[in-house]
């Protein structure tokens, strides 16, 4: 079976329950600048890869366990993945 190039569009951010430090000093620097309306910022990773399967589901298996032991932090994090 042939393989293909498939594009991985990976978003990771930090669980809800899990405090962000960063978000918490941006939304504070937006207030400083004057954007009061700024009730609450999170920040989180975006990642592209390319990467060889057979299928796109093959990719997304891939990519999954690739997030699992390196790209994101499971127990503080979730991410989504797009394959294209």
């Amino acid at each position: 079976m042939s393989t293909q190039q498939y594009r991985a569009k990976i978003h990771v951010t930090l669980r809800p329950s899990v405090l962000d430090p960063a978000g918490v000093a941006v939304q504070s620097g937006l207030k400083q600048l004057g954007y009061e309306g700024v009730d609450s910022v999170r920040i989180g990773k975006y990642i592209e890869l390319t990467v060889a399967a057979t299928d796109p589901d093959a990719a997304r298996s891939q990519v999954d366990e690739m997030c699992d032991r390196l790209l994101a932090n499971p127990t503080i994090e979730n991410y989504s993945i797009e394959i294209a």
